[in-house]
């Protein structure tokens, strides 16, 4: 009933301005015998009564919140967008009910021209001049918060820790096990990750902005997003003509990140180990060794260097742990970092190459490798760097 007297209310309106503008324009016609682009100025109001009325027949709605799930969503607005496109998005992603409803609300109160590029912490729980007032420009300070490549999921969360004063335990409780429990899962190209897997390697090393005030679940979520933007779905389909799925890419993809210092050389290292894989051999990447082995007390360090007399073994394979390529064959059962676009770029379409070896580049010392097809090649290599051959 309610709603009726207002569509009344809001026809009677519309009456009024048609009347108004019926007489202005008579007027006009019998004062100067035409209708000026001047004569027009003073009737812009008739137009603000419409959208008013409009706010008046809506404004149970816009009290009433798109949802009752309190959980925080992280919404970006990207440079260019207009505010009928962040209506839309909003709309689509269940923060608001009615998108056109929003982008009149943000017209009548003036807000529309706020909207600027900035990533915002929303919830389903909050009412349209809620997240109107929280897109407003200036009103979330932000700070910038870098992830490198190549780290593995605990030093994420000390780079994380140190920017944004997150405790470590909170993002690691959430990456690892935490995630499960929120719509973090949701995501397709999670879907192979393993029932008991933590998001190692899913957590996109990138130059972030973020709220000044964010919380863990923002920052993954922000990270597992860009993950979804960067890693297209043509990247997944040619990994998985390849026989990998998304999991198994980035498992690759992370020791590559970790072997290779030289972006040119990351597809030939992926087809290196591609060719090792499709033979059967181990991988016998010493990254895995290392974060198989976890953090040296002694030193300090995530990745300890392989000395064989510090571990006490006469070669890497009798160290026995389920990441250890040099003893087990195929992929560790995991990634082992967060691999950068290009590494994952490198296992997506690596190099057709015939090399099966490879070590680091001693003449040059830039982080370069020198490949070899063959055992002796690969020997000859090794011992041109001071090394002795079996």
């Amino acid at each position: 009933m309610k709603k009726a007297v207002r569509v009344v209310v809001f026809l009677v309106a519309m009456g009024a301005v048609a009347v108004i503008v019926g007489g202005a324009v008579r007027m006009a016609r019998q004062t100067s015998g035409g209708l000026s682009a001047c004569d027009l100025g003073p009737l812009g109001s008739p137009g603000d009564v419409a959208i008013e009325t409009y706010i008046q027949i809506h404004a149970d709605e816009l009290e009433r919140p798109a949802g009752s799930d309190d959980t925080p969503v992280t919404f970006v607005v990207e440079s260019g967008e207009t505010a009928v496109e962040v209506a839309e998005r909003l709309q689509t992603m269940g923060l608001v009910t009615d998108a056109e409803l929003f982008r009149r609300y943000l017209q009548y109160e003036g807000l529309d021209a706020g909207i600027e590029a900035g990533t915002f912490t929303l919830r389903q729980t909050m009412t349209i001049p809620e997240i109107a007032r929280a897109l407003q420009s200036g009103q979330r300070p932000e700070r910038v918060v870098a992830v490198r490549e190549g780290l593995r999921l605990e030093q994420v969360a000390e780079e994380i820790a140190a920017q944004t004063g997150i405790p470590e335990a909170d993002f690691v409780a959430l990456a690892t096990t935490g995630w499960r429990d929120t719509d973090l899962a949701d995501h397709d190209f999670l879907a192979s990750v393993p029932a008991t897997a933590t998001l190692e390697g899913f957590l996109f090393p990138e130059t972030y902005r973020l709220p000044e005030e964010v919380a863990a679940y923002d920052v993954v979520a922000r990270m597992l997003m860009t993950f979804d933007e960067r890693v297209t779905t043509e990247m997944r389909l040619s990994a998985a003509n390849q026989g990998l799925s998304v999991y198994e890419m980035v498992t690759l993809a992370s020791i590559v990140e970790r072997e290779a210092v030289i972006d040119e050389e990351r597809p030939i290292i992926a087809g290196v180990y591609f060719n090792r894989l499709r033979n059967g051999w181990l991988l016998g990447a010493d990254p895995t060794v290392q974060y198989g082995l976890g953090y040296d007390e002694e030193t300090g360090q995530w990745w300890r260097t392989l000395y064989f007399d510090a571990l006490g073994v006469s070669s890497l394979a009798e160290i026995d742990n389920p990441y250890n390529t040099y003893r087990y064959v195929g992929l560790p059962p995991g990634p082992i970092c967060s691999p950068g676009l290009a590494s994952i770029q490198a296992v997506a379409y690596p190099a057709d190459t015939d090399y099966f070896y490879f070590i680091a580049n001693c003449h040059a010392n830039d982080g370069s490798h020198l490949f070899a097809v063959t055992e002796e090649e690969h020997y000859a290599n090794f011992t041109s760097c001071g090394g002795e051959a079996p």
